[in-house]
């Protein structure tokens, strides 16, 4: 089969295409015919030697894709129990492997395609919904009625993030760095997109609240946007960490977070249990897929690339002139 590798860690000119065997699917595992495949900010971090696969995990890049199942291992079942067979369309969370024909994914993982949806938007749709789902709605505990700040609306996880929040009763609030991506951030849902590279969302925020500030802020840049992060949250906010874009460092006066009652959070997702991602599969299932396929929340594809192009979609996602998901075709 086709795969693209990593030669070395380095630029994007390091992505290769390789021959390599079709792997076997494992007891409760399937092995996808793979249609299309998502790209994400934690490939080039893994491009660059930031992020590497864990233990068992393939070395191929590749958080998530959408295809065929064409051979199922023993047991092989969905989160809720559905056995899984030949034939099957699906889109799955990956731990790795996705930029290649065919990949091995755990049953637990994978998730019917949603009604109306091509293969191309399906494989957009894992990696940001089982990231927004489990650090807004779990971690982050927002509810109808609140107020979330999400960074980087502009990107997958923002796009995804704004369109869940809104979908499910809460008021939007985004950052991006463009007039083009603050409208496309407002066009999805958001009362109000903050260029932040001309104002400061500290207080946008303030503004847009009547002075309470925002309930949960959902961040991609950590760093030295952590301490204003705080100083955006209302009495009880939750501040969730998924990104490091700013750095791992940053500088805390603890007062605040005492004074205003809040919790700083974060997580990653790639290496977690297949029971623990099952279990978020199923959330999911029930909760997300059906706003899927009524429309309420649609996948933004930026752009659409073969899979030989590797290297041209990282160098896309680093130039930060995207708005939503970059995919690659693979069949």
């Amino acid at each position: 089969m086709r795969v693209v590798e990593i030669a070395e860690p380095g630029g994007a000119e390091v992505l290769r295409v390789a021959e390599r065997p079709v792997p076997e699917p494992g007891p409760n595992e399937v092995l996808i015919e793979v249609a299309a495949a998502g790209v994400n900010r934690p490939d080039v971090m893994q491009r660059m030697g930031k992020y590497p696969p864990p233990p068992g995990a393939s070395d191929i890049p590749g958080l998530e894709a959408a295809g065929t199942v064409v051979a199922v291992g023993a047991g092989a079942a969905r989160a809720d129990g559905t056995p899984l067979k030949t034939g099957d369309e699906v889109c799955a969370l990956l731990a790795g492997g996705g930029y290649a024909e065919y990949v091995v994914a755990p049953g637990p993982q994978c998730l019917p395609i949603p009604r109306g949806l091509d293969m191309i938007q399906a494989a957009a749709i894992p990696e940001t919904s089982f990231t927004v789902w489990t650090n807004l709605f779990e971690d982050g505990r927002l509810a109808a009625g609140e107020t979330v700040l999400v960074h980087g609306g502009s990107s997958g996880i923002g796009t995804s993030a704004i369109q869940l929040g809104r979908a499910f009763g809460a008021r939007v609030l985004a950052t991006a760095g463009s007039p083009e991506k603050c409208a496309a951030c407002e066009r999805l849902g958001a009362t109000r997109a903050v260029n932040y590279r001309l104002e400061d969302f500290v207080a946008a925020v303030r503004e847009a609240t009547g002075g309470r500030g925002a309930d949960v802020v959902l961040d991609i840049v950590g760093g030295d946007y952590t301490p204003r992060n705080l100083d955006a949250l209302a009495p009880g906010g939750r501040l969730v960490v998924i990104g490091l874009i700013g750095g791992a460092r940053t500088t805390l006066t603890l007062l605040p977070i005492l004074q205003k009652r809040l919790t700083i959070t974060g997580s990653t997702l790639r290496p977690r249990t297949v029971e623990e991602k099952g279990r978020i599969a199923a959330a999911l299932h029930a909760r997300v897929w059906p706003l899927v396929e009524s429309g309420a929340v649609t996948p933004v594809i930026h752009a659409t690339l073969p899979l030989e192009r590797a290297a041209d979609a990282h160098r896309l996602i680093e130039s930060g002139g995207h708005i939503g998901k970059i995919v690659m075709r693979v069949r």
